[in-house]
């Protein structure tokens, strides 16, 4: 199996987005293994209704109804996540995996979310996103992922630009950049189609160096489809 796994810089930055364009932009598969708060709407719902080239969805590891940390949202519920329950759902496909919150945040008192992509062992794609202090949440999401030898496979800037800050995290990194994703006037299918024809040309050669996929179909993006 082939795939990535999609976090953030933090919270609310754009994760679901991106995993959608990445979904859309590979036909992938999608997985998110802890959906904490939203049931009424959930990420694989918004992955669901705005992607055309989506293929398994396939269900969360664990469910819970606050919109809290996950370590607390069990413990609310009088559960505890067991990392060694989250294992990759079995596919042929290119796998899109969406994590929660940023790279600390806690699964229970022992793990935390870069634990289960040690497990995994996807590479990352990064999702930063511009604000005062974005470029050291940026920085240090980057310097953890590489004191775990977590491989990234880049970086993408979510919302409102700014070349000054995005400039600077690329050029002293060194990684390679995916995408700026624009802010969208309304989320549409359109909009996700659109974003992804531009991150499959950059996804192009780290592909090359994946495990292929027993894909069925090619990489073409039918746009008479939306």
């Amino acid at each position: 199996m082939s795939g990535f796994f999609v976090t953030g810089i933090g919270t609310d930055i754009g994760k679901t987005v991106v995993s959608a364009i990445l979904v859309e932009a590979l036909k992938a598969d999608y997985w998110k293994p802890i959906q904490s708060g939203n049931l009424d709407y959930t990420d694989t719902d918004f992955i669901r209704d705005y992607t055309i080239q989506h293929q398994t969805l396939h269900n969360e590891g664990y469910v819970f109804t606050e919109p809290v940390s996950p370590h607390l949202a069990a413990e609310l519920e009088s559960k505890q996540i067991d990392i060694q329950y989250l294992n990759l759902p079995k596919s042929n496909n290119y796998m899109i995996v969406e994590g929660a919150g940023g790279l600390l945040v806690p699964l229970n008192s022992k793990y935390l979310i870069i634990d289960l992509i040690s497990k995994l062992q996807f590479p990352v794609i990064l999702v930063s996103k511009n604000y005062l202090g974005s470029i050291n949440h940026t920085l240090l999401s980057i310097e953890i992922l590489k004191q775990k030898n977590i491989p990234i496979a880049g970086i993408v800037f979510n919302g409102t630009p700014n070349p000054s800050t995005e400039d600077f995290i690329l050029k002293y990194t060194q990684l390679p950049l995916l995408a700026k994703i624009p802010l969208a006037e309304e989320m549409s299918k359109g909009f996700i189609v659109q974003q992804a024809e531009t991150m499959r040309k950059s996804l192009e050669p780290i592909l090359a160096n994946l495990p292929k996929p027993n894909l069925s179909n090619d990489l073409t993006i039918d746009y008479e489809s939306f």
